[in-house]
């Protein structure tokens, strides 16, 4: 049992079932993403959450208890929303002490909560300031410090770096970060974001149509994905996927695909079960910067397999090179060193850590576990 638990919770509209029995548990002081596409069904868990969405089936509790029919004001949750949702009448200290006003809080107490929230979000200098006159990074502070004076059981945050320019996203993501780490508060995450689902979480749940497709720390979601849509959503570049044959060589499962020319090229994989599909068409997930040149290759892997093939593209991108090659008819993208020596057209002996591919099914798109 977690300190927040989704037990077999499932949502419809009419005949539409939108969520397909959820079963999350939730830690104490954990910070849970929700990450998805648009339409996935990551806001109306939330919402559901908040109490916000009725839930057609199941149960959430928090702490033990089940609030599937508690209001929304007596669940001990505060949510950050992605439009800030701030009165513009009020002035930056009344916006964050409303709600414990409203739920009859001695006037020290409130005074004393926004004296502490202020100073830790370093917005007190702002606390006599009205909404319109802060910036976009400043108002999602306020909000911050809105649901934090309440000291809630969980905060619920939905998309809430999402109307932030490119270079203010990034700050207040590390802003969250170091607010969690301090605070060791129970958070509930949304974004289709999967850089800030892959920074700020200490678990990740991955979700499509309704259902969740993987959940996992960071690591266990970017290294060995569950199926293709969690391998190519989760990643920048995205994992690359390459059709291949499974050829035995010497007694051992290599992925057999083709280069450039349309010759074929082995690779020997670590995973042992592989020789049961011998013969058989698999698809190989390869991380780009799994593949690289032989001096930036990966010195602690027992695996590097040397690939011989033509350069189509380069892209220098600052501290890295991205090159792209054909592997079997699909464009590959590999990860480089920055000052790496490679040039479009060139045959080049590109290194590749195969302690780190997976393979999957194609017929199920589901990882063909070890």
């Amino acid at each position: 049992m977690g300190f927040l638990d989704i037990r077999n919770v499932t949502k419809s509209y009419g005949a539409v079932e939108v969520l397909h029995r959820v079963d999350i548990a939730v830690e104490e002081g954990e910070f849970l993403v929700l990450v998805g596409p648009s339409g996935c069904g990551k806001s109306t868990l939330l919402n559901m959450i908040a109490g916000l969405e009725g839930i057609t089936s199941g149960d959430i509790a928090i702490k033990g208890r089940v609030i599937n029919n508690v209001h929304p004001s007596k669940r001990n949750i505060a949510m950050v929303f992605q439009s800030y949702a701030l009165y513009p009448n009020m002035t930056v200290g009344q916006n964050m002490t409303f709600g414990l006003e409203m739920h009859g809080v001695p006037k020290l107490e409130r005074e004393k909560a926004l004296a502490e929230v202020s100073k830790l979000l370093q917005i007190d200098h702002l606390l006599d300031r009205k909404p319109g006159q802060l910036s976009g990074g400043q108002r999602q502070r306020v909000a911050m410090g809105r649901a934090l004076v309440r000291d809630p059981d969980v905060f619920l945050f939905d998309e809430p770096l999402s109307n932030l320019d490119a270079k203010l996203r990034v700050d207040m993501r590390t802003e969250i970060k170091k607010l969690h780490q301090k605070l060791k508060t129970t958070i509930v995450y949304v974004t289709h974001d999967q850089i800030e689902a892959m920074t700020l979480s200490t678990r990740i749940a991955v979700m499509n149509k309704g259902y969740v497709q993987q959940l996992g720390t960071p690591k266990e979601i970017y290294d060995t994905p569950s199926n293709l849509f969690v391998a190519t959503f989760m990643g920048s570049p995205a994992m690359n996927i390459i059709p291949a044959k499974v050829a035995m060589v010497n007694g051992v499962p290599h992925a057999e695909v083709m280069d450039a020319d349309g010759k074929p090229c082995h690779l020997r994989f670590d995973q042992a079960n592989l020789a049961d599909w011998a013969g058989k068409e698999i698809l190989l997930g390869i991380r780009p910067e799994v593949i690289t040149d032989p001096e930036g290759a990966d010195r602690a892997s027992r695996n590097i397999q040397s690939l011989r093939n033509r350069v189509t593209v380069t892209e220098p991108a600052g501290s890295d090179t991205f090159v792209t090659m054909t592997l079997s008819g699909k464009d590959a993208i590999a990860r480089m060193r920055a000052d790496a020596t490679v040039a479009p057209g060139q045959v080049f002996d590109f290194a590749v850590n195969m302690e780190k591919a997976v393979a999957f099914d194609p017929k199920t798109e589901e990882r063909i576990r070890p």
